[in-house]
């Protein structure tokens, strides 16, 4: 069990160090790489769904998300590497094919080819999935949690799901948000199952 969820941890850093590779290359691009984010209801931003995670518009983008990614991706980790990766994969997909559906640029916004890029969504994912974890798990711990993640970073994700400003992808936040209460909520049972974290 110790050797499953370090080796999730491990996974956790993994991902963390190839956002920062991608990074680096990606200022010695001047930032082409960004096209391969999210370009709503486009065809070619498709591929955006599994990339754009791994891609940021600068090192101040990726250092606002590498903390929170570490400390709320570090508590989902715990659990386990097939917990840990199914969370991951759930948000990345689920909240990057909404963002898709639902991202601006609208008919009447006056940004053009706005792509999203960046981990922010997986950090919405994980609070929301932590938070809704603790309602359905049920457990003292899941509670804690819960509440601690809320008191740490609730006003941030508060301020992060509206439209605050348009350089910001707050429905890539929102569709991220939603994906962790889902997966949360699809897992439920196996959640409230007695010592169902332990074999993790």
């Amino acid at each position: 069990m110790l050797r499953d969820r370090v080796a999730s941890l491990v996974l956790l850093l993994v991902l963390v160090v190839v956002m920062w590779a991608v990074e680096l290359v990606n200022i010695f691009m001047s930032h082409r790489l960004n096209e391969y984010g999210i370009v709503p209801r486009t065809i070619m931003g498709l591929r955006g769904i599994p990339a754009g995670p791994f891609l940021h518009g600068g090192l101040g983008h990726l250092l606002s998300n590498t903390g929170p990614l570490l400390v709320l991706g570090g508590l989902v980790a715990v659990r386990g590497q097939a917990n840990f990766v199914g969370v991951t994969a759930f948000i990345i997909f689920v909240g990057g094919l909404a963002l898709w559906t639902v991202g601006r640029p609208w008919p009447w916004d006056d940004l053009q080819n706005l792509v999203h890029v960046g981990a922010s969504g997986l950090v919405f994912g994980y609070f929301g999935y932590l938070v809704a974890r603790g309602w359905y798990e049920r457990s003292f711990l899941a509670i804690l949690v819960s509440v601690a993640v809320i008191l740490v970073f609730g006003t941030g994700i508060l301020f992060g799901v509206l439209p605050t400003a348009p350089y910001i992808s707050w429905e890539g936040h929102l569709c991220g948000l939603i994906a962790g209460v889902l997966i949360a909520r699809f897992t439920r049972d196996r959640l409230r199952r007695p010592n169902a974290g332990a074999s993790e």
